[in-house]
């Protein structure tokens, strides 16, 4: 078995498969599309402070417009907003799947699981050796958060489908709570990679973008 310092300084320093490099650059992509999505659907497009604005700019030009009508009119808005933030829920599913294929065609010592118990398995209680396992853990509760959000989120998605119905209102409970879990582990993850990268762990941004 590897000692923790050079299972650490391998983690940190291999070359990630093409097809996790994309896969992470394309899970980046679809997370901040998500994320702006919700930022603006909770602010600028939210229906009930946009119908004081429709009825005053259709009174402007002259119009008269009920304050039903104009509520309508804004959440119109908002809906087309919320459809794209479930599409981009689809993709997110779809990215999830490709994680599991993935996870289960790479070679063994490229697999997150074997990854998380070699971690485990490690002795000692050395700087290295618990960063190492810091990560690990880091990934374990990621995918974590990642799975809740993708099962409650088709749970929403299909919100029509009459078997789920009874527990819509759970999913959307679980959904928007588990988001600011995600969100902090971007934050977390950021941070994290920027340290890495500017200290001891240098070119992980590069390695992962182009696999050297």
């Amino acid at each position: 078995m590897s000692t923790p310092a050079a299972a650490d300084k391998v983690f940190f320093q291999d070359a990630k498969p093409a097809a996790i490099r994309l896969w992470h650059w394309l899970l980046v992509v679809f997370l901040f599309s998500s994320v702006i999505t919700v930022l603006f659907g909770s602010t600028l497009f939210k229906t009930k402070p946009n119908v004081a604005m429709v009825l005053e700019q259709v009174q402007q030009e002259g119009g008269t417009i009920s304050e039903k009508q104009a509520w309508v009119v804004a959440h119109e808005f908002s809906d087309k907003l919320w459809m794209l933030h479930k599409f981009i829920g689809y993709g997110l599913s779809l990215l999830f799947l490709w994680r599991i294929i993935a996870e289960i065609t790479l070679s063994k010592e490229k697999k997150l699981f074997a990854r998380i118990r070699t971690a485990v398995q490690y002795p000692g209680n050395s700087p290295e050796n618990n960063h190492y396992k810091m990560v690990q853990n880091t990934y374990l509760v990621f995918y974590s958060l990642f799975l809740v959000m993708v099962l409650t989120g088709l749970i929403l998605a299909y919100e029509d489908i009459k078997f789920l119905k009874p527990i819509h209102e759970p999913a959307e409970e679980i959904h928007g709570f588990v988001q600011y879990g995600l969100y902090g582990f971007i934050v977390f993850h950021i941070i994290g990679v920027i340290r890495a990268d500017m200290g001891r762990y240098g070119g992980i941004v590069s390695r992962m973008i182009n696999g050297k």
